[in-house]
């Protein structure tokens, strides 16, 4: 599985069941790496792709913080 972009991200989520919106873009990225880690956490995701996800919601952070 090839994580690149947020959608990619969001899309690993839902196949979990798990959908998320914050108040906006910059909490929603927090509650998705906080959702990331609890999944790797409980042995549902490898560690390549924990990295890989960790990875783009810091990114699009970056972005958002350097706008």
């Amino acid at each position: 599985m090839e994580l690149k972009t947020m959608f990619d991200v969001q899309q690993l989520l839902k196949r979990f069941g798990l959908f998320i919106y914050g108040e906006n873009r910059t909490s929603t990225l927090e509650l998705m790496e906080v959702e990331i880690r609890e999944l790797y956490e409980s042995g549902l995701i490898d560690r390549d792709i924990f990295r890989m996800a960790v990875l783009v919601l810091r990114s699009e952070m970056n972005k958002e913080m350097n706008g």
